[in-house]
């Protein structure tokens, strides 16, 4: 790992958190274990085989995919705003290793705000990558140089495609076609997913993913749903285990769960694409890469 590297990371999580504090935020600890993490399918793209688990106390807990959950429960609580640095365990097929940009274990800027919806949160996501990057060049003028010099500053706001139009026009391999024909940041919007996305009696999600150029997804996020029926409806939809998730629809059935938008930045993504960084190990001093050994 290139130590410049090391230095713009830090750079970045500084940008983005004093960000969040100044609008506004709560910064919440992360859970490591739950009864409750994200079940991550159905998805399109899904590509996780295992639920890592431990028994503690004869509880049976799981190692933590997402707060997404523990988000839409703490802004039930009366908080507007939060964030969270979460380190998340995905344990991805061993050949995931040759993307150059899966881990099986990360860290995200996870974060919720009551009330918003997806085109809200979208604009304020834009804002915030503007603010983080806007004088990355100027005040990491010395690590940029010697990494990536022509690293392009996104310029909001952001094409807007519906997922169903990119998978029409490039078919199943539309990922890696779109990340090659585009030169700025673009959404992706209405993915079929999970139960905690918000999704309109017209069957239309309202959830988003941010794509970079060369680079693919670095963010993904969504308007949630919050409605007892709808939860369950797309639950039972799903074959998701409801047992799992006994607080979030008990909050949900007396009415409690309030509407909210957000979304979880990869930070070492990020950290990829700012850096051109040719495969995501580069990112971590302790690769987490698919299929291989760990060397500490």
């Amino acid at each position: 790992m290139k130590k410049e590297v090391l230095y713009v990371q830090s750079y970045l999580l500084n940008r983005l958190t004093s960000f969040l504090y100044k609008n506004g935020f709560v910064w919440m600890l992360p859970v490591i274990l739950s009864k409750s993490t994200d079940p991550l399918f159905p998805d399109p793209s899904g590509s996780v085989i295992a639920v890592p688990e431990v028994e503690i106390y004869g509880q049976k807990l799981f190692l933590t995919q997402s707060m997404i959950v523990h988000k839409q429960y703490m802004i039930s609580q009366g908080f507007d705003r939060i964030f969270v640095l979460s380190p998340n365990i995905r344990v991805e097929r061993p050949e995931r290793a040759s993307t150059g940009k899966h881990l099986f274990e990360f860290t995200q800027l996870d974060f919720e705000i009551a009330e918003f919806d997806d085109i809200k949160a979208r604009a304020f996501i834009e804002k915030m990558l503007d603010s983080t990057l806007r004088y990355i060049k100027i005040d990491m003028n010395i690590e940029m140089k010697n990494i990536h010099s022509s690293f392009r500053i996104p310029k909001p706001p952001f094409k807007v495609y519906d997922y169903r139009d990119i998978l029409a026009e490039y078919g199943e391999n539309w990922e890696e076609m779109l990340v090659k024909s585009i030169d700025q940041p673009v959404w992706i919007v209405n993915i079929p997913r999970y139960f905690y996305d918000m999704q309109d009696e017209d069957g239309r999600w309202h959830n988003y993913d941010l794509y970079v150029p060369k680079y693919g997804e670095i963010l993904s996020g969504g308007q949630r749903e919050y409605q007892y029926d709808k939860i369950i409806r797309k639950m039972e939809r799903d074959g998701i285990n409801r047992s799992k998730y006994t607080k979030l629809l008990e909050l949900a059935k007396e009415g409690r769960l309030r509407p909210s938008a957000g979304a979880g930045i990869g930070i070492e993504r990020l950290v990829r694409w700012v850096t051109d960084a040719v495969h995501i190990r580069e990112i971590q001093p302790f690769p987490r890469v698919p299929g291989e050994n760990i060397e500490l």
